[in-house]
């Protein structure tokens, strides 16, 4: 057997988790060869793939990054290199010339989006959750979101010393992409006071008198605002757009916009920080090392059973698998009934508008 890997899309903790568990499972079970593409499908586009050895995927569960490293524009669909050609065609051929009898995919929504499409171009394709967003479809749980909240807490807790010694109104923004999971697990977690999700569009007269009634009785308080938080009457804030990507959105700033509009408006000094990509880089939490390790074993099990054109998923905290076509070009939002939303609600914690 002879099994290819590549990671797609944004870098995440975990990744390396999920290559070593494809690699060594694979390797011990099946006797496969694995072959890594580096970069992404630009590995595949541009022919640059390596031989891995059981070596060269052991020491690395607790890295992060991944030792293959990716891509977030490599389309074979729309391939920058080449003003949007579709090469597709080419890097079928190179997948047949390999002699590759599948292909595990690990990324997030726009990688299972491309996936799906050269799947049905004849590539033998499993796929596997990656996105600390935690915005893919049919999968409760994407490994690093759990490493992201960690991180956005922690930011938390330490804004909150801070705000509280200044009599201040602390603003931090996370990322999130169009999905509110990290802002609203990190504020649940930090005890943020307000949070901001691209699910409940703010009121900043709202944010206001949240702020001036918490002026009066504690002198402090935590924004936490999701990077797609929007106005009831405005539109995201996107930082730039970048033409030739899947997804050419670059969202960013929105807590510089909000401590802006606070400006006068309230008797607190206010601060903004933004996390950026603090939340994707370092070392995965436990939690994602198990999770990513789960993923991975489970892929190689698909393989094995011959079950391609499926990406790993855990529903209702049991490992099981879906069809690409349920999570391609598709995202999962924080629907107005969680049980988050309800805890946030029981503490309360506001979400910059009148529900």
């Amino acid at each position: 057997m002879k099994i290819g890997v590549l990671t797609g899309g944004g870098d995440c903790p975990g990744l390396n988790a999920v290559i070593r568990a494809v690699a060594k499972s694979l390797m011990l079970h099946c006797d496969a060869e694995v072959i890594g593409f580096r970069e992404g499908f630009l590995g595949l586009i541009e022919r640059n793939a390596v031989s891995l050895s059981y070596k060269d995927v052991s020491g690395i569960l607790a890295q992060g990054g991944t030792i293959l490293g990716t891509h977030n524009r490599a389309n074979p669909l729309s391939y920058f290199g080449r003003d949007g050609a579709d090469v597709s065609d080419e890097v079928v051929a190179y997948y047949n010339e390999l002699g590759l009898d599948g292909l595990v995919v690990i990324g997030g929504d726009g990688t299972m989006s491309i996936s799906h499409e050269m799947e049905k171009k004849g590539m033998r394709i499993v796929g596997v959750p990656k996105t600390i967003d935690n915005d893919l479809m049919a999968t409760d749980r994407t490994f690093g979101f759990d490493t992201a909240v960690s991180i956005a807490t922690e930011a938390v807790d330490r804004l909150q010393t801070t705000g509280q010694s200044h009599r201040r109104v602390m603003i931090l923004e996370t990322m999130g992409r169009y999905a509110g999971w990290i802002a609203l697990e990190s504020a649940l977690a930090g005890g943020g006071d307000i949070v901001l999700i691209p699910e409940i569009p703010y009121d900043i007269d709202e944010i206001v008198r949240v702020c001036d009634e918490r002026e009066d009785r504690q002198s402090f308080t935590i924004i936490v605002v999701a990077e797609g938080a929007k106005p009831q009457s405005g539109k995201m804030t996107v930082r730039e757009t970048i033409d030739d990507s899947p997804d050419p959105i670059r969202l960013g700033g929105v807590g510089n916009v909000i401590q802006a509009q606070l400006k006068g408006r309230i008797d607190s000094e206010v601060r903004t920080t933004i996390l950026g990509h603090v939340q994707r880089g370092g070392t995965p939490t436990p939690a994602d090392r198990i999770l990513a390790t789960q993923y991975g074993a489970h892929a190689s099990e698909l393989i094995r059973r011959g079950e391609f054109g499926r990406m790993v998923a855990r529903q209702d905290g049991k490992l099981t698998s879906v069809p690409l076509s349920e999570v391609a070009n598709m995202v999962k939002t924080v629907p107005l009934d969680s049980p988050l939303i309800k805890a946030c609600h029981a503490v309360g914690m506001s979400f910059g508008a009148k529900l």
